[in-house]
């Protein structure tokens, strides 16, 4: 049986989602399929069953009002990772909480890295892809006139069955129960 990864995102549609997806199609076309998201929970193993999980957020993000971030500048991880992402703005706080009480129980992790409200632009294989990548990236960015308010209402717990192969299991808004599979 495969150790899967599980973890939990926000995908990001409309205005926004479309420039990170075709800035990511341009900056990495061996990755252009993966869909412009936002992570709540980070990759990980289980400690118990998908349904274990999945109470586990129901049970959290229930309890939790559909509520808006705001997109802020480009950065990137260099030197801990190559990667580029648009930081989030307005209401990280609620993002950072939202994450520390799912961060339990089936879901528990110690993670590598601090966790910071982002939308991921792309990982790229080296630091200097990287630190140019950043460079076009953020000249984008600034000439963006979409929207940079995006409304999260719902989160998508999902699971890796292969390396960068993510299958939907559920969707969960919030503020209420899990929606029917």
């Amino acid at each position: 049986m495969p150790a899967y990864r599980y973890a939990l995102v926000a995908y990001v549609k409309g205005p926004a989602g479309e420039f990170v997806e075709n800035l990511r199609r341009e900056l990495h076309p061996d990755l252009p399929h993966l869909a412009a998201h936002l992570t709540f929970l980070p990759p990980r193993p289980l400690h118990g069953s998908e349904t274990a999980a999945l109470q586990t957020i129901e049970q959290h993000c229930g309890q939790v009002e559909p509520f808006e971030i705001n997109l802020g500048s480009v950065e990137t991880f260099t030197p801990a990772t190559p990667t580029i992402y648009i930081r989030v703005d307005g209401a990280a706080s609620r993002m950072c909480e939202l994450h520390r009480q799912l961060n339990s129980e089936a879901l528990a992790y110690q993670e590598e890295w601090p966790y910071i409200p982002h939308l991921t632009i792309a990982k790229m294989s080296s630091e200097q892809l990287a630190l140019d990548a950043l460079r076009l990236a953020s000249e984008r960015w600034e000439r963006y006139m979409g929207s940079r308010r995006i409304l999260l209402d719902r989160l998508t717990f999902v699971r890796e069955d292969a390396q960068n192969c993510w299958v939907d299991l559920a969707p969960v808004r919030l503020g209420s129960s899990l929606v029917s599979r």
